[in-house]
C-alpha cells in the first residue's frame, strides 16, 4: 500500500517508538493521527508533523469507539500501544491483568475490527500491529506479556486471512531488544550476553516496509535472537535453556524492576 497520502493512526504515540513511527509514516508523507495518554508529548508531536492530536487511554473500553470516531476514516492502523507485563504473575493483581490484556490484546483486537469492517467496504487499508518477539518465544517471568504477544500473532496471521479477499493488508512487526526507547531501554536492564539490539528507526523502517509490501511478519532483530525466536516455536524447552544460558533472566528481572511502576 503506497503511504503517500494515506491517513494513519498511529497508538501509543507518546512513547519513544510511538514518536519514531509517528515521524516516519508523516516521512513518507502520510497524514498522521496520533493518540496517547501524554498530551504534553502528543500535542506538541502532532503540530510538528502537521497532523492530529487525540488524546485516549486504551484501557478505557469505551475510550476506543470515541477515539475512532473522532479520527474519522483511516487508512492505516499502527497499533504501537502496549503496557509492560512482566513479573510472576502471582504478583499481579486481578486489575493489573485486566489492564494489561485490554490495552496489550483487547484494544488492538476491537480497533481492527472497528476500522478493519470500513476498509473492507472501501477495499483499501492496512493494519499493522507492533508486538514482540515474545510473541514467538515464551520466557520466564514474562506469562503474561507472551499471553498477549502470542495473542496477538495468531490474530492477526488469521485476520490476515479474512481481509485478503477484500484487499486489505495485515502484518505484525517483532522487535528485540530496543535501544534509547521502549521498554527495554526505560527500564535499564543490562543486555543477555552476545545479544545486540535495534533501533526506534529500525523498527519504523520494518513497519514502513510490511505497510508497503503487504508482509505477514517483520523481526526486528540481531541474526541470532531472530535464531532464538525461530527455535522457540520448534523446541520451546531447548530455547527456554538457552535463554538461562545467556542469562536472560538476570535481564527479565531488571525489566520487572524498572518497569514495575507502569502497570
Amino acid at each position: 500500500m503506497d503511504l503517500r497520502g494515506a491517513k494513519v493512526l498511529v497508538t501509543g504515540a507518546t512513547g519513544g517508538i510511538g514518536q519514531a513511527l509517528a515521524e516516519g509514516m508523516a516521512a513518507r508523507g502520510s497524514e498522521v493521527v496520533l493518540t496517547g495518554r501524554r498530551t504534553d508529548i502528543l500535542e506538541p508531536l502532532a503540530e510538528k508533523l502537521g497532523g492530529r492530536s487525540i488524546p485516549a487511554d486504551l484501557a478505557d473500553r469505551d475510550a476506543i469507539e470515541e477515539l475512532l470516531s473522532a479520527a474519522g476514516e483511516i487508512d492505516v492502523l499502527v497499533a504501537n500501544a502496549a503496557l509492560p507485563a512482566n513479573g510472576l504473575l502471582a504478583d499481579y493483581s486481578i486489575g493489573e491483568i485486566d489492564r494489561a490484556l485490554d490495552v496489550n490484546l483487547r484494544a488492538p483486537i476491537m480497533m481492527a475490527k472497528l476500522t478493519g469492517q470500513r476498509m473492507a467496504a472501501r477495499r483499501r487499508g492496512h493494519l499493522v500491529f507492533i508486538s514482540s518477539l515474545s510473541g514467538k518465544t515464551a520466557s520466564a517471568q514474562s506469562s503474561l506479556y507472551n499471553a498477549t504477544k502470542f495473542g496477538i500473532r495468531g490474530f492477526a496471521l488469521a485476520l490476515r486471512e479474512d481481509m485478503r479477499p477484500h484487499n486489505v493488508g495485515v502484518s505484525t512487526v517483532f522487535p528485540g531488544y530496543i535501544s534509547d526507547a521502549g521498554m527495554f531501554a526505560d527500564s535499564g536492564a543490562p543486555l543477555p550476553r552476545g545479544v545486540g539490539t535495534r533501533s526506534p528507526k529500525d523498527v519504523t523502517r520494518a513497519t514502513v516496509r510490511a505497510i508497503e509490501n503487504n508482509l505477514a511478519e517483520v523481526d526486528v532483530a540481531p541474526l541470532n535472537l531472530r535464531l532464538i525466536a525461530l527455535l522457540g516455536g520448534a523446541a520451546p524447552s531447548l530455547t527456554a535453556a538457552v535463554q538461562r544460558r545467556i542469562g536472560a533472566d538476570k535481564t527479565t528481572e531488571q525489566l520487572v524492576r524498572g518497569q514495575r511502576h507502569k502497570r
